[in-house]
């Protein structure tokens, strides 16, 4: 390797890494709010559903906020978003539990946490980086990237889980709010450098200078973009598909501790399971963005959305033991979030990376909106049943329903910017 191509490597890591780190901190703060519940109900006596009611809210907002702050970095940048992403955060997780109504928990954990999380989500952190990075390095740097949000729920979950234990939740609160700061410092990384900036100002004011009067391809604006986008039917089925996986993933991490102590099972079991989920998932999410640069990535999504109904099905027909519960997280881990290196590439290979934090954010908003019933109808099934039984089997049912609607999906361009 000579030593431009070191320069290379170096300036590719020194981008992902600290993409990789802010995820890890929003997703770390965001993916333990399940072992929180029941405190809360302990505290507050809100209820189960009404907790629920507030965490699908924050799983709506999660995900219609990320198309929002996505146009906004595509215009004004990608910095000022990240920031204000993690001052929400952190100022949303630090007034939980100065609340004792559902209204202050949807204010605080459902609107204010939600939406920063989202500012700082993977769809703008790849839009971040995708203009940065080679076309055939993005499908790697978005696994490694994806990673740090694994990697956060393996180490947040037992953290979280231990703090509520021996200093109860409400300081288990602070200290995530605290924490979720520390993405600031990563985020001054992800500028672009000044060279960098004056060079992309010039080449683009050299080519206004010369361009021709009547250019025969010009540069699709995000509106052409958008209407292309839905009119195409490719990215309709990605967004199907990818509405299966928000329920699924909401069901889960907001109810599993809840199904957890329905087999009485310690609750260290649950901060473990879900820190299992988060480590199994750096192996699924590296895994899906190598496979992604070699295999169709609709092919994988189809494998990984049958594994999970199969591995649901599984678990509803074994022993609810602690090692039980240990492989089911394993399992999932590995199909975790491996879904979205190959949606997130499919949009970009479909579309280009002009308008990728956008169109990409829109297909979040459906999962979210997968994920905001996944939470809620959780919440009322446990109420109206006293388990989760049938929210398995309709997880199991959508999950089958996601694969086979990525197998009609072509994988050819549709509209590229110049930007691609």
């Amino acid at each position: 390797m000579n030593q431009n191509q070191m320069g290379r490597q170096a300036a590719l890591w020194g981008l992902i890494v600290p993409a990789a780190g802010i995820l890890l901190l929003t997703m770390g703060v965001r993916q333990v709010s399940g072992l929180f519940i029941s405190p809360i109900n302990t505290a507050t006596g809100i209820g189960i559903v009404g907790i629920s009611f507030a965490l699908a809210i924050g799983q709506f907002v999660w995900g219609a906020s990320q198309p929002l702050f996505g146009m906004v970095a595509d215009r004004y940048g990608f910095v000022p978003v990240l920031i204000a992403g993690t001052l929400m955060i952190a100022l949303g997780t630090a007034l939980t539990p100065l609340v004792s109504s559902q209204f202050g928990l949807i204010l605080s954990m459902g609107i204010l946490s939600a939406a920063g999380a989202g500012a700082g989500s993977f769809a703008i952190l790849i839009g971040a980086s995708a203009s940065r990075i080679p076309a055939e390095k993005r499908s790697f740097a978005s696994g490694v990237i994806n990673a740090g949000g694994s990697l956060g729920q393996f180490i947040f979950a037992p953290l979280a889980e231990r703090l509520i234990a021996l200093t109860g939740w409400i300081s288990a609160m602070f200290t995530l709010a605290a924490l979720s700061l520390l993405a600031l410092p990563l985020i001054a990384k992800l500028r672009p450098p000044r060279a960098e900036q004056l060079a992309s100002q010039t080449s683009a004011a050299a080519q206004a200078a010369t361009a021709a009067p009547a250019p025969s391809t010009p540069e699709p604006g995000m509106r052409a973009q958008l209407r292309t986008a839905f009119g195409n039917r490719s990215y309709l089925l990605i967004h199907a598909g990818f509405f299966t996986c928000g329920f699924h993933i909401a069901f889960l991490i907001t109810h599993l501790p809840g199904e957890i102590a329905l087999c009485n099972l310690p609750t260290s079991v649950s901060g473990i399971a879900i820190g299992i989920i988060g480590l199994a998932n750096i192996a699924g999410s590296l895994g899906a963005g190598a496979l992604g640069a070699r295999y169709r990535m609709k092919h994988l999504l189809f494998w990984v959305y049958l594994s999970r109904a199969v591995l649901v099905l599984l678990y509803l027909a074994a022993p609810k033991t602690a090692m039980t519960v240990y492989l089911f997280a394993a399992g999932l881990g590995l199909t975790w979030l491996s879904t979205i290196p190959p949606t997130a590439g499919l949009v970009g290979k479909l579309f280009g990376v002009r308008y990728l934090a956008t169109l990409f954010g829109l297909t979040i908003l459906t999962h979210q909106i997968g994920g905001f019933l996944g939470a809620w109808l959780g919440g009322i099934s446990v109420a109206s049943t006293g388990n989760f039984h049938w929210m398995f089997i309709a997880d199991a049912v959508l999950a089958l329903f996601a694969a086979l609607v990525h197998l009609p999906i072509r994988e050819a361009p549709v509209l590229r910017s110049a930007s691609a």
